[in-house]
């Protein structure tokens, strides 16, 4: 069969990766130049399978009220007209409830333990250059409280399964040595050893070179103007260069899926939540973190390529804004001082936005629609880069009529009803 991938982030990529790898004829279409420009490009670098978690939880409503007058607060929102994100903040507190939460993690963690799985297969077939390192994550904790409300989520971990650890200061210590210079700001930390970090973008790009071996052609600089339904099946998708026809369609643009879907009846609860990061070179080894440690406290993840740190973090409702306002730079650079003050050159490091297609459960959207050859790829909030190897190789077995390795149950569109 002859697939469109529509997206060339690390979602589309890998997914026309296990397309090809099952036979198909797969062609990429992209508004970009190049392969993984926007969400890929500079996010945080943690591959987080064990810690993927619903922002909606318990306790956030309370939280973001008291955020409102913090000047480091780790969410903020910019209240605008736009009745898209009334609808996605009032979904997203509808899901803030013990019961929701536990649904919704256990749907991310069944996609993300999978994606560990394939993702170190395919490192293991093709060896990508893309700065990986496998020495875990460590979520550190500065109150106590914070320890204490992580025990909801160890509960997840332990039903699937999740090799985990929780630590006392001086283990932190013994995982990121640099931490030794802020022991008194911590009070414990939870651990996930098999947890791992790499570049994205390096990733995606180094993986595009293996399926144009594989015979896929990607077009970039191809503006997605539309789908072209007949009847109940998507014929095509009409680009600026004209018709793109094929067997299957496979939506995996990010937060821009919901304006290509909306006029096929399709409302896709994809909202784009704008996150921050900075690349900061590294002083001294000793000095930097040696994998990711995240930051409980300002919901920042400071992650260790080879000779540089990718610190990222903040959620900002604000809509489709690319602004770079100083203040939000500031909480990254504070939280990356606060635990690692001699770690890089945090006054020359590269400022860099981008949309996270957050959904208000927080599981990405995998899965078939009401058109017969029109399937989801999309959603997958902070966690494309972590749950994308699994969430390709799970849509290729459902394109191909096969038998996915794991329950596909609860991830579909359809969930919303």
């Amino acid at each position: 069969m002859k697939v469109l991938v529509l997206g060339s982030g690390v979602v589309g990529v890998t997914s026309a990766w296990y397309l090809a790898q099952q036979g198909h004829e797969v062609v990429v279409l992209d508004r970009q130049p190049d392969a993984a420009e926007e969400t890929s490009f500079a996010n945080a670098g943690q591959l987080s399978f064990g810690m993927s978690s619903p922002w909606a939880a318990p306790g956030i409503p309370v939280k973001a009220m008291k955020w409102m007058f913090q000047s480091h607060a780790p969410l903020k929102v910019r209240p605008g007209t736009n009745p898209a994100q009334w609808k996605f903040m009032l979904s997203m507190l509808a899901n803030c409830n013990e019961k929701s939460y536990s649904i919704n993690k256990s749907r991310m963690v069944r996609v993300s333990e999978y994606s560990r799985q394939c993702i170190n297969a395919l490192q293991n077939e093709l060896n990508l250059p893309f700065e990986g390192r496998k020495k875990g994550l460590l979520q550190v904790f500065r109150t106590e409280k914070q320890v204490a409300d992580a025990a909801k989520d160890i509960k997840v971990l332990q039903e699937f399964g999740v090799n985990h650890a929780m630590l006392n200061v001086e283990d932190c210590i013994a995982r990121e040595p640099a931490l030794a210079r802020v022991k008194d700001k911590l009070v414990g930390g939870l651990h996930f050893p098999d947890d791992q970090t790499g570049d994205c973008n390096l990733f995606t790009k180094a993986l595009v070179k293996k399926c144009q071996e594989k015979g896929v052609v990607f077009k970039f600089n191809s503006e997605i103007k539309a789908l072209v339904r007949d009847g109940d099946e998507i014929r095509g998708v009409q680009t600026d260069h004209g018709l793109e026809t094929a067997d299957q369609v496979l939506v995996c643009m990010g937060s821009y899926s919901p304006f290509l879907l909306t006029p096929l009846g399709i409302s896709l609860p994809i909202y784009p939540v704008k996150g921050y990061s900075l690349t900061i070179e590294v002083n001294k080894d000793e000095d930097a973190p040696q994998s990711t440690v995240m930051d409980e406290t300002f919901k920042v993840a400071i992650t260790r390529f080879e000779n540089r740190i990718r610190a990222a973090g903040t959620a900002e409702l604000a809509d489709f804004n690319k602004d770079l306002p100083a203040a939000r730079r500031e909480t990254i650079a504070h939280s990356v001082s606060s635990l690692f003050p001699k770690g890089g050159k945090i006054d020359e490091a590269e400022f860099w936005t981008g949309f996270r297609p957050m959904t208000p459960d927080g599981t990405p959207i995998i899965g078939g629609t009401r058109y017969k050859n029109l399937w989801l790829n999309t959603g997958h909030g902070t966690l494309g880069w972590t749950m994308g190897a699994g969430s390709a190789a799970l849509v290729a077995d459902l394109i191909s009529g096969k038998q996915p390795d794991i329950d596909s149950d609860g991830l579909a569109y359809s969930r919303y009803g």
